[in-house]
């Protein structure tokens, strides 16, 4: 069989590296080495080598073995204790782009056959973190609302690089992403699902524990990894700037039903509480959870879920109870489908669908008989 390319995905044990790495996997002619400190399991047929970005001279050691690279996916992130503080902190943001730049500067002389570069950004990019208050929906096109953001340095990095060159690049803007991977730092998927399993485990039913609704897109890891996937092949992505959502929006308190019919259980009434604040005086419980029904997942919540309860706390708006609705960060896909990529799933699918796949693979307790 004739080879496609040979494609480096950097952050493969992430959400998004590991879903992408699944995907060109599945694709014929496709041949994929994944960089991550951990080695993920479940990526059977690809090259995974472990590697710490942060480390210059280890970086120039492992890349100097891939010159047949072709393809380039950077996921990797860097993220300090307490998430949501960090994005706005000098030094992360450096550390952010010291990782790419340690990376891709010694890529770029050991592949002279490198073709494409995607680079995952996110909604960040449109400053709403910072304060910012973008229209509705955000565009590609809009000049940069200017302020301090990792995403701009390791973009204009980048560009800096494939001026004059042969390879293109392409940037991704994801929303809220949903998928498989376990210890992230913003995967709502193992962290409500845990929640979940302590409440049935006690004979209760969902609590609801967020606050005001808002307006929110999601991004089925799988959808964004066939984004990737086409990114990679074509023309059409060039040089170019993507928002990716799954085509549809979604309430929180709206899709509750859903989420709790998929673990096999009834809507409970609104409790709001902070996830990360109690989840982390339950740890025993989830031991004990893990070793009854012979879990697959680690027993260590930190292991299983990473930051992904303050994550979630910032997306169900725990602590804002009695706050006035705060205006959404929508974003428009219109240049993505015009450019060729039609995918999109139903949001309720897919909470169905992920929160099934973590029980069929022993990582949430099986649906009640």
């Amino acid at each position: 069989m004739a080879t496609t390319g040979q494609v480096l995905i950097a952050g493969v044990s992430g959400l998004v590296g590991y879903a992408a790495a699944k995907r060109f996997l599945a694709a014929p002619g496709w041949d994929v080495v994944g960089l991550a400190r951990r080695r993920p399991e479940g990526l059977a047929g690809a090259t995974l080598l472990s590697l710490d970005l942060a480390d210059r001279a280890a970086c120039e050691r492992t890349v100097a073995g891939l010159s047949g690279v072709t393809h380039l996916v950077y996921a990797a992130l860097y993220e300090k204790p307490g998430l949501f503080a960090g994005w706005l902190e000098r030094d992360q943001m450096e550390r952010n782009l010291a990782m790419l730049q340690n990376l891709f500067d010694p890529l770029e002389q050991a592949a002279p056959g490198l073709q494409h570069v995607t680079l995952l950004q996110g909604t960040k990019a449109y400053g709403g973190h910072a304060g910012k208050h973008p229209p509705t929906p955000a565009r590609e096109r809009w000049p940069r609302i200017e302020h301090e953001n990792f995403y701009f340095l390791q973009e204009d990095y980048l560009k800096a690089k494939a001026a004059g060159k042969a390879w293109h690049w392409t940037v991704l803007r994801p929303q809220i992403i949903f998928g498989e991977a376990q210890g992230s730092n913003m995967n709502p998927i193992p962290a409500i699902g845990v929640y979940a399993a302590l409440l049935r485990e006690c004979g209760e039913p969902l609590y609801f524990p967020g606050g005001p609704p808002t307006v929110q897109e999601a991004v089925d890891a799988d959808l964004l990894a066939d984004v990737i996937a086409w990114a990679a092949e074509s023309p059409a992505s060039a040089n170019e700037i993507f928002n990716v959502t799954n085509g549809d929006v979604f309430v929180w308190r709206h899709v509750w039903p859903v989420i709790a019919a998929a673990l096999g259980m009834a809507v409970g009434e609104d409790r709001p509480l902070s996830l990360a604040e109690e989840m982390s005086k339950r740890q025993a419980e989830w031991a004990a959870i893990v070793a009854k029904y012979g879990l697959r997942a680690p027993a260590d919540l930190d292991a299983f879920v990473g930051q992904s309860f303050i994550y979630v706390d910032g997306l169900l708006g725990a602590g804002r109870r009695g706050a006035a609705p705060s205006l959404p960060l929508s974003l428009s896909t219109i240049k993505l489908r015009q450019a060729g990529f039609h995918g999109c799933i139903d949001t309720e699918a897919m909470f169905t669908k992920w929160f099934r796949y973590f029980q069929e693979q022993r990582l949430l307790p099986p649906r009640p008989a």
